[in-house]
């Protein structure tokens, strides 16, 4: 059976340096509707642009484009799932942990090298399903923001401030100076979040990477190492359904 060719490449659809293309219903959504968000153009197919109407209805920060699905597989990547749907878009700039923590009585996630940008997408999207007040990540050792984190994020990237800092165990000491108690994720601990949770202040959590967990300094810096309760057969779960169980349980009453 003969292979399938892909489309050519659109050089003029090619995003310019320090700009990427959003694609989904959500990520277009919720990105035209963040007023942080430079957007730039907007592609949709006639389908997409009523679905996206019901979503965000008119007027829009720009005029759409109307182009034809097969358009998008010719500056897109092969398993992109755009729904009709492309933003091309400036990245978001870091936000202030300071602000970010007045903004919101939520718990904070540090995330301790998790590289895997479906992963910080995933956990995007559960800290904005509980509330959580920020992510904070490394400037190194840490995705950029991508069309495949957006797209996982499903929204939520622009509902959670993402902040990024050179150090976070100097980032651990200036949350516990702001009154936070901060938890590492480890499955070697004794105590399990449930029982170890705090009634009586904000909460931080660390989450370690997908292959290593914390290191070393964050493990040393946290006030307590903490588990989840999974059974013995199973050695951890991957870190964005960690994320999710953990902060199911720091906002569950009792």
């Amino acid at each position: 059976m003969p292979r399938l060719s892909r489309a050519p490449r659109d050089q003029e659809m090619a995003a310019p340096n320090g700009s990427l293309w959003l694609y989904g219903q959500h990520a277009v959504a919720a990105a035209l509707a963040n007023p942080n968000r430079r957007v730039r153009r907007l592609l949709l197919t006639a389908d997409a642009e009523e679905t996206l109407a019901e979503r965000l209805p008119r007027p829009w920060r720009l005029q759409a484009e109307r182009v034809e699905k097969n358009r998008f597989q010719t500056f897109l990547t092969e398993d992109a799932v755009h729904q009709g749907a492309a933003l091309l878009a400036d990245p978001l700039p870091p936000a202030d942990l300071e602000d970010a923590l007045a903004a919101s009585n939520g718990p904070v996630l540090l995330l301790d090298q998790v590289t895997d940008p479906r992963n910080v997408g995933a956990i995007l999207r559960s800290a904005a399903a509980f509330g959580a007040a920020a992510v904070v990540m490394q400037d190194r050792n840490a995705p950029p923001e991508t069309a495949a984190l957006a797209r996982t994020a499903s929204g939520a990237l622009e509902i959670v401030p993402v902040v990024r800092e050179v150090n976070l165990s100097r980032t651990i000491v200036t949350l516990q100076k702001a009154g936070f108690w901060v938890m590492g994720l480890d499955g070697a601990a004794t105590r399990e979040l449930a029982e170890a949770k705090p009634t009586d202040r904000r909460v931080a959590l660390v989450l370690g990477a997908e292959d290593t967990g914390l290191r070393r300094l964050q493990r040393e810096t946290c006030d307590e190492l903490v588990r989840l309760p999974i059974v013995a057969e199973v050695e951890s779960l991957n870190v964005s359904a960690a994320a999710t169980v953990a902060l199911y349980e720091l906002a569950r009453k009792g």
